[in-house]
Parts: structure tokens; C-alpha cells; sequence
């Protein structure tokens, strides 16, 4: 079994394309650059920042998703998307100021719409479709 790890935010995806042998996630080159705009879209137009994590989650997986989240720089206003394909786990976590913004519910509705992508195989389309609706739901800063 291949272990797929990557967490990515704003920014970085531009400075692993500029290391050749970097990629060796579950992203192309083009799905990375992809979602790395939809990332500075997200922090831009809401003022708060998204991180995605693509990587197998040690149990309990809420537990895990909620400790990488609280790694971030600013975890009351961030929002993280934990996504782990081997165990066919999806967690979205928010910060408490990002909590008032985007309600569970919106979360929930987000949640399904990346499952079905994940389930037809897109991966990237679908954590991208996620953060447009969590986008669209904080609303701007």
C-alpha cells in the first residue's frame, strides 16, 4: 500500500513545482497548481485560511484532523480539510472564529459534495469544489 501524504496551503504549491522530484503525492503538477489557486481564492476573499491535508489519519480520525488543525498558524480562523482515500475518510475542521462563518451544516453539505467527486475518482475537483462552497458560505472578509 502506497502512503500519500500532503498538506498544502496558499502559496506553496508554487515553490514545490519549482523542486523537481518533490511530487510524489496524489496531486499532478496541474491538479497541485489548481488547488493552490482555489486555496488563495478561499483566503483571499474570506480573510480566513484553508489548508488541505491528503494523508491516512491515525484513529480516532476526528481526533487527528483536529490536532493537525490546531498545528496551524492561526487555528481560530482557519479551516481544514482532512482527506484520507485509504481509509475513505473525509473531516472538515474549523476554527472558532471560522466556526461563526461556516456553520456545521455547511460544512456537512460541503462534505458531500467532495464524497461524490472522491467516489468518481477526482480527488483534486472534488477538495477544490469543497473549498468554493465553504468559499461561497464564509462569505467576504
Amino acid at each position: 500500500m502506497v502512503r500519500l501524504e500532503a498538506q498544502v496551503t496558499a502559496g506553496e504549491a508554487a515553490k514545490l513545482t519549482d523542486r523537481p522530484g518533490v511530487l510524489d503525492g496524489p496531486f499532478t503538477t496541474p491538479q497541485l497548481l489548481r488547488l493552490d489557486e482555489a486555496l488563495r481564492l478561499a483566503d483571499r476573499s474570506t480573510g480566513l485560511t484553508f489548508s488541505v491535508y491528503v494523508g491516512d489519519l491515525d484513529e480516532p480520525v476526528r481526533g487527528h484532523a483536529e490536532k493537525l488543525h490546531g498545528q496551524l498558524a492561526d487555528p481560530d480562523s482557519s479551516v481544514l480539510i482532512a482527506i484520507s482515500p485509504n481509509q475513505r475518510a473525509l473531516e472538515i475542521v474549523t476554527g472558532t472564529l471560522a466556526r461563526k462563518r461556516i456553520p456545521d451544516r455547511a460544512a456537512k453539505l460541503a462534505a458531500l459534495s467532495m464524497s461524490a467527486a472522491f467516489g468518481g475518482g477526482d480527488l483534486a475537483g472534488g477538495a477544490v469544489a469543497g473549498l468554493a462552497q465553504l468559499t461561497e458560505q464564509a462569505g467576504k472578509s
